[in-house]
């Protein structure tokens, strides 16, 4: 991480310690900083524990990813879709079934969503030209 990054992320948290021993009122420092006070204790015994250091290492809590399906059930979909543009949601998802694959109706429309294929105007027009590439090779 570079020396920028670091300050600007310890910076702040330091500056809320400097404030609490100027004041030694802690709900005032935190209420200046736009801290919560359990943000400070969390800090202060950081900072008494491992020093600057410590204030650093505060890990964010982990993003959740997305719930996707795997590529070989999407790609299942998108097929499908290009196979037979009239089947709806519901109708792909149970041809899947028969096939082996399994996925809901939603998650027929959530993978049709993320390849601008929703409805059936949108399946059509990329069939034409999935089509129109194969001819013109």
């Amino acid at each position: 991480m570079n020396q920028q990054l670091e300050a600007k992320i310890v910076k702040p948290k330091l500056g809320l310690l400097k404030l609490v021993k100027q004041f030694n009122n802690v709900q005032k420092a935190c209420e200046i900083m736009g801290y919560s006070r359990d943000s400070y204790y969390r800090f202060k015994k950081l900072h008494d524990q491992g020093g600057e250091a410590a204030l650093l290492e505060i890990s964010r809590k982990k993003p959740i990813k997305k719930n996707r399906v795997k590529p070989y059930v999407e790609q299942a979909v998108v097929d499908m879709a290009y196979k037979y543009p009239s089947f709806g949601q519901h109708k792909v998802a149970n041809e899947l079934k028969l096939q082996g694959v399994t996925v809901s109706a939603s998650g027929v429309r959530s993978i049709w969503l993320r390849h601008n294929l929703e409805c059936f105007k949108k399946r059509l027009s990329a069939l034409e030209k999935k089509l129109s590439k194969i001819a013109v090779l």
